[in-house]
């Protein structure tokens, strides 16, 4: 018997597992939305560690595609002087949210997270109020308060911001944002 394939259901859960250290209420809840158990996220999520860690493992690249299918679309995009593609999935958890890989040329995977949806309304974002949790993307927080600058993360899924943003008052302070998956997930403020 061979082994169970992952579906798009599982790799939500890989991303629910990663974000679950930061916001256990809300994952718990996502978790009931698509129902499955607790066992099954952790089981979801080693499933997806062997098939990472594999030595006969697939490029990140054919792995997202054998897991999530062919992609919703696929653009070219120039960061910086790079040419890269970048392949866009649909994940029912996330309706306004896709689930970006950004490719080099020669078909390494760059960049993994969830960007908003092409055509999606992005979230208002003036005050740090707006901050809340799963809110926002990165890209969305480093426009809505630019200039952000960029923090070392505490995982290869986790990025963080650093920027001033204003309380409802006006009066502005430093800001803190980590993102897991590029979905916001906590902030910290300060002055």
């Amino acid at each position: 018997m061979g082994a169970m394939p992952f579906t798009p259901l599982d790799f939500q859960l890989v991303l629910l597992r990663r974000m679950a250290d930061h916001n256990p209420g809300l994952v718990e809840d996502a978790r009931h939305e698509l129902g499955v158990s607790i066992a099954e996220m952790r089981e979801a999520n080693k499933r997806w560690q062997a098939m990472v860690r594999s030595p006969r493992s697939r490029s990140s690249a054919s792995r997202y595609r054998s897991v999530l299918g062919t992609p919703e679309s696929t653009t070219s995009r120039r960061i910086g002087d790079l040419d890269c593609e970048a392949w866009l999935w649909p994940l029912p958890l996330w309706p306004d949210l896709r689930f970006e890989v950004l490719l080099a040329p020669n078909g390494a995977v760059w960049n993994e997270w969830l960007v908003r949806a092409p055509g999606a309304e992005p979230p208002v974002l003036k005050t740090v109020d707006d901050l809340t949790p799963w809110s926002c993307t990165v890209d969305e927080a480093a426009r809505a308060f630019a200039p952000a600058r960029p923090l070392q993360g505490t995982a290869p899924t986790r990025w963080g911001l650093a920027f001033t943003a204003p309380d409802a008052e006006g009066v502005r302070h430093e800001v803190a944002a980590e993102f897991t998956y590029g979905l916001l997930q906590r902030t910290a403020v300060s002055g």
